[in-house]
């Protein structure tokens, strides 16, 4: 059996999910690196402070390490995420890649991975001439299934919460929160209101 420890690389983990994934990683023996803007410090996982959108910056800690697994959390435009495909992939040993569940048209079924994209379906053509985050999410995935590489694997989170994350809809929690105890209004799209919500809150 072979017990040696993964040398992981997080990208932007220090989210609601790579904050407890680098942890997880962390107390099962591997080895955890994590990027981070600001100054951090933790127990057993190794931050290294930068700017991870730099390329220079992540060219550096990519052959400086030599990691085996890279989990990239980040968010590109569909450009950036083109220009800096191959060095992610030719730079380790499995990539992991953060797609999300918004990709995935409407549907009266539940959701499956083969499930309709709206990239692939979606007929408004001003729409598809922007870079908005379902498109460019799945955009991004198309460029990785025509890189030639099959060291890559796509996952597509639903929304995630976490004691440092809520969204109100599309809202993240700093935005509602204070929208709602200054008195303002939320404005939600019509889908979005019309679906009920139970939260539960313990003290």
């Amino acid at each position: 059996m072979n017990n040696q420890r993964l040398k992981i690389l997080l990208l932007g983990g220090t989210g609601a999910m790579g904050i407890h994934l680098s942890k997880i990683l962390n107390n099962q023996g591997e080895d955890v690196y994590v990027t981070t803007r600001r100054e951090r410090k933790g127990v057993g996982i190794t931050y290294i402070q930068g700017n991870a959108h730099e390329t220079a910056f992540l060219s550096d800690i990519l052959r400086k390490y030599h990691f085996d697994v890279l989990i990239d959390f980040m968010i590109y435009n569909t450009s950036e995420f083109a220009d800096r495909v191959d060095l992610l992939l030719s730079s380790v040993g499995q990539y992991i890649f953060l797609s999300s569940s918004r990709v995935y048209a409407d549907s009266e079924t539940p959701i499956t991975e083969n499930s309709p994209r709206l990239l692939d379906v979606y007929k408004d053509e001003e729409y598809l001439k922007t870079d908005e985050y379902a498109l460019s999410k799945a955009r991004q995935e198309d460029i990785l299934h025509r890189s030639g590489k099959n060291n890559w694997t796509v996952i597509r989170p639903y929304i995630t919460y976490s004691e440092i994350r809520l969204q109100l809809g599309v809202l993240e929690k700093e935005l509602w929160l204070y929208r709602a105890l200054n008195g303002r209004t939320i404005v939600f799209s019509k889908d979005i209101a019309e679906k009920k919500y139970y939260a539960y809150i313990w003290v």
